[in-house]
């Protein structure tokens, strides 16, 4: 499985992105697809995750309300819709995808219950 993350770029505070996770190699139907983010000098942190058999999503409290985490079957692809953006925001973001039939969403927080990740996507946000 490969996961391509893109999207990310430079945007004003107040701005919005789109990243995008693309697929290959295997479905992401029933994967639970997790974002995640990690700014110089700290630890990768969760960012928002989608459970695959009930599509239920969960977010971080931080990006709650701002960030939406939607995922199409036929394009094989997982977006994270980043609206409001804020200077803290900055950070490369990751998308990964668990295969486990049975995860939880509390277990999709933690990066350990991910089975492939992307590359990153860089995203900046000026004050």
């Amino acid at each position: 499985v490969q996961l391509q993350a893109s999207g990310g770029g430079l945007v004003q505070a107040g701005g919005s992105l789109r990243l995008s996770c693309g697929a290959s190699g295997r479905t992401v139907r029933n994967a639970g697809m997790g974002w995640f983010r990690q700014a110089p000098g700290k630890e990768r942190e969760f960012v928002a995750a989608i459970r695959g058999s009930t599509t239920t999503t969960h977010y971080a409290g931080s990006v709650k309300g701002r960030f939406t985490l939607s995922k199409d079957n036929a394009k094989n692809t997982v977006y994270l819709q980043m609206n409001r953006l804020k200077p803290e925001d900055t950070a490369a973001y990751y998308c990964a995808a668990d295969y486990a039939p049975y995860s939880i969403l509390s277990q999709l927080m933690q990066p350990s219950a991910y089975d492939y990740w992307g590359q990153g996507t860089q995203v900046t946000v000026s004050s």
